[in-house]
């Protein structure tokens, strides 16, 4: 692994550097002016944006919304990669406030219930936004929000002052948001400087077609390429096609790419080689020992595999530069995560057990967005269990599965409580029980179970239509499958594991 005082965010003996005072708006934009910040891909012209021009374009949204938000207010960002995106969330960030990243592809449900739990009334938007919004908030269009002037201060923030509410898919009811304060973006720099052997290189340039709403985009791409100097690609693929990814690689002359591993699995079926990229990082799962062969023989790198989740990321990552990969396995504990398994008394164990991260990891949450409870049953002593299992092979950390009932589907990670809800409010549903079943290119694709009510009737065509109108794109049924009744515990709670198993096909039906 590397040496720690080789890598950004960390001193000499490997502690965080933390200063008394940081604002990560700062952080991130601390470079010349001339300096390349963001290649725009948005349009049909490559367009170069400079960090002054990007200074220029906060300092205007930040004096739009000096008038209209104060320190500790939530924000909502509600638009694709683009400059404009990174600029909202800076802006923001600048005047001490808190960005809510959310998704394009959301519907009026998934809006509705993260726009309120987090307080949004104020959105940094676009004109594809603001129909989506409605009136749900007040949709401010970040491209006609400019006001020329003197250069907006940075907020006095600390490390732990409240920036970032990103919200997750969890197994049962509504998302929760995981609040994350300045030190976040510093907690993220050592694990995406490994995953792309040392990010930082002479003629690096990063992309990801992981949207910007998400934790991997905003914080292992956008935010990380901004504070490091290197180049950030923003570009808009309505859908993605290995051609189409091809195609941007070359017309943004991307070097460093985090792939969710169904891209990769996509790019593999499709036999699509890329030139000129000198490093690929992926996470969310396992990729195994079929596609790092691939990825030599392909991509001409080794694909640095990495691990974390939304409530604290980039804690184990492999690093092709420095050792070979191992495959099953998701990397080595990134310097300062100390990352450990543990038993269900939370001691450390050699076996397999639960995936941990020891509090004082610079990119762990502040806490879940009012949630007391649920964000102290996320703690065991001072370790924040992860959720997932997994065993240590010498200091490679092998994923053994997923504790929880959260479903990976196309690199999205989609709670089933979410879709049982939206489908318990359809007249028709008496009750279901949401599960991932085995996919080989999405790894999972969701698949519903639904006993109707007496008397009514229902297709499961009309059922994957009500999920796709209310919350996302992704995150419907792709498959609906109606039984006379669904196993239950004694206190009326659906049992997923017999239905996981059923759609695995391990019982019969």
């Amino acid at each position: 692994m590397s040496e720690a005082f080789n890598l950004p965010g960390l001193s000499s003996q490997g502690d965080w550097i933390l200063p008394p005072q940081l604002n990560m708006a700062q952080q991130a934009m601390d470079h010349a002016a001339d300096h390349l910040a963001i290649v725009d891909l948005t349009g049909a012209a490559r367009r170069d944006i400079s960090h002054g021009e990007l200074a220029q374009m906060v300092d205007g949204l930040a004096r739009y919304l000096m008038a209209r938000i104060k320190a500790g207010d939530r924000v909502g960002v509600l638009l694709s990669q683009s400059p404009w995106c990174a600029a909202a969330h800076l802006a923001i960030w600048k005047l001490g406030a808190i960005s809510v990243p959310l998704f394009k592809l959301f519907k009026r449900d998934a809006l509705a219930s993260r726009a309120g739990d987090a307080g949004v009334r104020l959105v940094l938007t676009d004109p594809e936004g603001a129909a989506l919004l409605g009136d749900l908030a007040e949709a401010v269009m970040v491209n006609e929000a400019g006001i020329t002037g003197d250069p907006v201060s940075f907020a006095e923030t600390t490390p732990e002052t409240p920036a970032v509410l990103i919200y997750t898919s969890g197994t049962t009811g509504s998302p929760k948001g995981a609040l994350h304060g300045h030190r976040v973006l510093t907690g993220h720099l050592p694990g995406v400087a490994i995953s792309h052997d040392h990010l930082g290189q002479p003629g690096d340039c990063l992309w990801t077609p992981a949207d910007w709403a998400w934790i991997g985009g905003l914080f292992d791409v956008a935010m990380p390429g901004l504070a490091l100097g290197v180049p950030v690609v923003a570009a808009r693929l309505d859908k993605f096609t290995p051609q189409a990814c091809a195609d941007l690689i070359a017309r943004g002359d991307v070097r460093n790419v985090f792939f969710p591993p169904t891209a990769l699995r996509m790019l593999k079926a499709a036999g699509q080689g890329l030139d000129g990229l000198r490093s690929v990082a992926s996470g969310g799962e396992p990729l195994g020992a079929e596609m790092l062969a691939w990825g030599q023989r392909r991509l001409g790198v080794t694909i640095n595999e990495f691990y974390g989740q939304t409530e604290c990321n980039m804690v184990a990552s492999s690093c092709g530069a420095d050792y070979a990969p191992r495959p099953g396995c998701i990397g080595k504990a990134v310097p300062g995560h100390d990352l450990a398994v543990i038993d269900e008394a939370g001691q450390e164990t050699d076996g397999e057990g639960d995936v941990a991260v020891r509090r004082g990891s610079a990119s762990m949450m502040l806490q879940y967005w009012n949630r007391p409870q649920e964000t102290a049953a996320k703690f065991r002593g001072d370790w924040l269990v992860t959720g997932d299992r997994g065993i240590w092979e010498g200091d490679f950390l092998r994923f053994v599965g997923r504790e929880d009932d959260v479903i990976t589907s196309g690199g999205y990670r989609i709670g089933p409580g979410e879709i049982e809800d939206c489908l318990m409010t359809h007249p028709s549903v008496a009750t279901v029980g949401v599960v991932g079943k085995p996919d080989a290119l999405r790894t999972e694709i969701v698949k519903a179970y639904v006993v109707l009510k007496a008397g009514a009737a229902a297709t499961g065509e009309e059922l994957q239509s009500y999920v796709k109108e209310r919350l996302a794109h992704y995150s419907y049924p792709r498959e609906v499958e109606f039984l006379e009744a669904l196993p239950m515990t004694v206190t009326g709670k659906v049992i997923r594991k017999m239905l996981k198993a059923r759609a695995a096909g391990e019982v019969d039906t």
